[in-house]
Order: structure tokens, then sequence, then C-alpha cells
């Protein structure tokens, strides 16, 4: 009997070493855009190049030609609508083809509900992120593009009850 339950303890140890079932812990089960957003901050962090933004609330708008300090935090807002969470596994559906990924989800949830991501020649082109979010007090849209060394682009519509809706939109474009 000693002898059995030794040799167990011995194979679960074995078994919770092995590093395959690590592996599958980690695995992602879509588009790794947490992953994608952290190079591309690495890479426009290191390239440092100029960038014209502009800024719209509603019918006031301003912009401005900069360099970004802190590409992370700039784009910060497409890698937080990461779908690859423990919590959502299995909950959207994919539509995968050589030329493009398409993730859905209508889980109400969730507020990421589609992702689409354009690929031409095997190189990313484009990824859309629409994001919906609502209660009884508010509701707000969200539709995120980003287009590499090209431009990104966000544009928020909300409606707070008993207040007006506000849209806002923050273009940048790369120099």
């Amino acid at each position: 009997m000693k002898k059995t339950l030794f040799v167990s303890g011995i194979l679960l140890i074995f078994y919770g070493c092995n590093p395959a079932v690590k592996n599958q812990k980690n695995a992602l089960n879509y588009f790794d855009l947490k992953g994608y957003f952290n190079k591309e901050a690495a890479r426009l962090t290191k390239s440092n190049p100029e960038f014209i933004k502009t800024v719209t609330v509603n019918d006031s708008s301003e912009t401005k030609k900069i360099r970004i300090a802190d590409w992370s935090k700039e784009l910060s807002i497409f890698s937080d609508a990461d779908i690859n969470r423990n919590a959502w596994k299995g909950l959207f559906k994919t539509n995968l083809t050589e030329e493009q990924d398409i993730y859905t989800s209508d889980d109400e949830k969730i507020p990421v509900k589609e992702i689409s991501i354009a690929r031409k020649n095997h190189r990313l082109q484009s990824i859309r992120i629409v994001m919906k979010s609502s209660n009884s007090l508010y509701s707000s849209a969200d539709t995120l593009s980003y287009y590499p060394d090209s431009l990104y682009q966000i544009k928020k519509s909300q409606h707070i009850k008993l207040l007006s809706e506000k849209k806002y939109s923050i273009t940048g474009s790369f120099k």
C-alpha cells in the first residue's frame, strides 16, 4: 500500500512537471492581439516615427504633430480588446481564411463583438475591432481600426440616459 502511494506520488510530480501540460494552459485559442500590439509598440518605440494625431469630440477637433513617448500606452486600447481570456474560451465563432480571420461573439457579457484581421500575401494589412456594451443607464459602441505603418482610428459613441449622445474620434497617422 505504501509503495503504491509512493509510486502514485512520484507519477503526479512528473506529470505536473511535464512541459506539454503547461503549454496547453498557455495555448491561445484565437489571434494573439495582445502579443501583436506589444510587438508593434516595441517596433514603433525603436523607430520613433513622427505622428499626426487628431482628436474629435462631437463637432470640435484638434490636430497635432507629435512623437509618441509610450507606444504601449498609446496602443493599449487595442491590446486590451484581446479575446484570449480563460473566461471567454469557446465563446467566439471563428471564420478563418488565408486572407482574413473573423472572430465574433453575441454573448452579452463580452464587450468585444467582432475582431477582423485582414492579410495580403501572408502579411497583416489591418485589424478592426468592434466593441459594444450597455446596461439600463449606459450604452457605448467602439470601432477600433489599425493599419500598420499607416494609421489607427478609434471611434466611440456613448449614450448616458437623460444626457445627449457623445461621439469621440481619435485618428493617428504615421508621417
